[in-house]
């Protein structure tokens, strides 16, 4: 816990990452566009890149620009990856994609949307039989988020907490810092804690894979809806690879390169289309609302975890 608690106290930082910062690349097959995905759900880098992968395939068929993707270690890590132009292309949330556009490093590419709809959910869940029935009960339980730059594993649960009166570091018996949906999920079912942190669709990727009983457990609370994670471009690149990725993304659905079952976003699961016309605004107006979120409460948060 202790290893964990220092490397999401550095994540909080806004210490640049050491050495040099690499050249935006062209996208040619020599030098192709360096692609960073979130970890979102905590899985496989293998089963996060897979959701993605034909998605790009198919850009490289329609415009011939190539890409490097992997999967970050952190949030932070992504951030910090598009802040110093060691990627040019992101999968964030809406929270982290706020913290890399700050900082000079990313402009938004496209947002995954299914029958025009591009929001998705964060919730509270809870064993059924926990006596849990508000938010308020989570008083002196313990309770397990994500990563702290995560919108949804951490920054609207605690907004959520805050609006119900629930003071996470003076109210909790104990705060788990897992680093991803997916171990506070685990946290949960396990039994360690009465309560975890999550997104909707981490939630039933878990259940689809077995690795939580969806008869014993049930969201306490779901949150409005946020914008979906965002796909997002280094406000470097030039003009030309900006309009062709925005026009292949644009183009996904109509492309014959790709199955409709193919196209995927958060959780691994299947939308209609991206949506490229999406404003920066969006993504701003849904960070706005957790300003109660602030980093000096991550920290507290951060140290209660550590105890």
């Amino acid at each position: 816990m202790k290893k964990i608690f220092k490397l999401l106290i550095g994540a909080l930082t806004l210490m640049s990452v050491t050495g040099s910062a690499n050249a935006v690349t062209d996208g040619s097959k020599q030098q192709p566009l360096r692609v960073i995905l979130i970890p979102a759900d905590g899985g496989t880098e293998e089963g996060t890149i897979a959701d993605f992968k034909p998605l790009f395939k198919a850009v490289t068929n329609d415009t011939g620009i190539h890409f490097d993707i992997k999967v970050a270690q952190s949030y932070g890590a992504a951030v910090e990856a598009m802040a110093n132009k060691q990627a040019e292309v992101a999968w964030f949330g809406a929270v982290s994609y706020m913290q890399a556009h700050e900082k000079g490093g990313a402009e938004l590419l496209a947002v995954a949307e299914k029958k025009g709809d591009a929001v998705y959910y964060s919730g509270i869940f809870v064993a059924k039989d926990s006596g849990i029935k508000s938010i308020k009960d989570l008083k002196g339980k313990k309770v397990a988020f994500g990563d702290p730059s995560s919108t949804s594993s951490f920054n609207y649960p605690v907004a959520m907490l805050l609006a119900e009166g629930v003071d996470p570091v003076k109210d909790l018996n104990k705060v788990y810092i897992t680093g991803s949906h997916s171990n506070s999920i685990a946290a949960l079912s396990n039994g360690k804690v009465d309560a975890c942190a999550c997104s909707f669709p981490s939630f039933g990727k878990a259940v689809k894979a077995n690795a939580i009983d969806p008869e014993k457990f049930h969201p306490l609370i779901k949150s409005e809806p946020i914008p979906n994670p965002p796909l997002a471009m280094h406000p470097e690149l030039g003009e030309d690879l900006k309009v062709k990725l925005r026009k292949a993304f644009a183009g996904l659905h109509t492309n014959p390169a790709v199955k409709p079952e193919q196209i995927r976003g958060y959780g691994g699961k299947v939308y209609e289309k991206y949506n490229t016309e999406i404003s920066h605004k969006l993504m701003a107006d849904a960070v706005n609302k957790l300003s109660k979120v602030t980093t000096s409460l991550k920290r507290e948060m951060l140290k209660k975890a550590a105890e």
